[in-house]
């Protein structure tokens, strides 16, 4: 039962380290996509848009704070690499532009293929450079994996961390919020009673 466990988290963080996708995109019109990623994260990515004669797509990517990590002009084909400084949305638009206008120019297909963290290196050239045997490379790739999910797992503790001092917060204050309700509830009824008593007094109605 562990070991299927262990395969099922091995098989999920692979699978969120590897982003496909295949889209049309329409002439003078711009589609982003977005994506959250962890701090100190290789990111890499290729990309290629159908020809057009009339058309051109420009492609850019932008961090939430709209810092530039990569930036193509007539985008066809290429590829992009990027570290990531901190945990952060990244954001990967594609805009095509067209003298002609909508509906004069097909709309141009769209491949991009993301990957980060262990997926994203080429342990084909670590080998090369670092003169490592087909094993090791193995056991380099399952450090790098293993080390991946431990970072996942911290991450995951420390959102939870924040979420539970984010609700003993709420509840904090709307405690605070009801004794306060209730104690000018009391005061206002207390005031009503009193204005009440002095009103009926002065109409000689009560004693």
């Amino acid at each position: 039962m562990s070991r299927f466990c262990i395969l099922l988290i091995l098989v999920s963080v692979i699978f969120d380290s590897t982003f496909s996708i295949t889209f049309y995109l329409p002439v003078n019109l711009r589609k982003c996509l977005r994506e959250e990623i962890h701090k100190d994260v290789l990111v890499t990515g290729e990309y290629e848009v159908s020809d057009q004669p009339n058309a051109k797509t420009n492609l850019k990517i932008t961090d939430s704070s709209g810092h530039t990590l990569y930036s193509k002009e007539d985008a066809s084909k290429g590829k992009f690499a990027f570290t990531t400084e901190d945990y952060d949305m990244f954001e990967v638009c594609f805009e095509s532009k067209s003298p002609l206008g909508t509906g004069r120019v097909p709309d141009q297909l769209v491949n991009l293929d993301m990957k980060h963290g262990v997926e994203a290196k080429n342990y084909e050239e670590i080998a090369k450079v670092e003169k490592l045997k087909p094993l090791e490379v193995e056991l380099r790739r399952l450090e790098d994996l293993s080390e991946s999910i431990v970072n996942d797992f911290a991450y995951m503790k420390k959102r939870e961390e924040e979420m539970r001092d984010t609700n003993e917060s709420t509840n904090t204050r709307v405690l605070y919020f009801s004794i306060f309700s209730m104690c000018c509830l009391i005061g206002l009824a207390t005031w009503q009673v009193f204005y009440l008593r002095r009103f009926f007094k002065a109409k000689k109605l009560i004693e």
